[in-house]
């Protein structure tokens, strides 16, 4: 039965996105930021971390790892969209959470589809 070979909780890939959002979210603690800058990394870390969330909680949530890859084009675009490319932490904490972001997102994709495969068939 595929659907318990997806297990809750347990995709190494949900985790990382989870504490690659936490970071974000914690990030204008350490960095120069703007105002803009503190709430986008804010407000992206914490939607980031809250769907790793729904993730975990259900493996076979495709649509969930698309969120993933949605917020880390957000947050690598976040700099130049938001005003703060100057800002040269907060700039580099979007660039490379972004980019993690997306490839989380993309390898985590085919274990999502399996299991929504698995979860569909009953």
């Amino acid at each position: 039965m595929i659907a318990m070979t997806a297990k809750v909780w347990t995709r190494w890939q949900d985790w990382v996105a989870l504490v690659i959002g936490v970071l974000v979210a914690l990030s204008p603690i350490v960095v120069a930021t703007s105002t803009a800058a503190v709430w986008t990394l804010v407000v992206l870390g914490v939607v980031l971390a809250l769907t790793a969330l729904w993730s975990l909680a259900q493996p076979g949530s495709v649509a969930s790892e698309w969120v993933h890859g949605v917020l880390g084009v957000l947050l690598f675009i976040a700099p130049w969209v938001m005003g703060y490319s100057d800002l040269t932490g907060a700039s580099w904490v979007s660039w490379v959470g972004g980019v993690l972001a997306v490839v989380v997102a993309a390898t985590a994709l085919p274990a999502a589809q399996t299991a929504h495969r698995g979860v569909a068939a009953h």
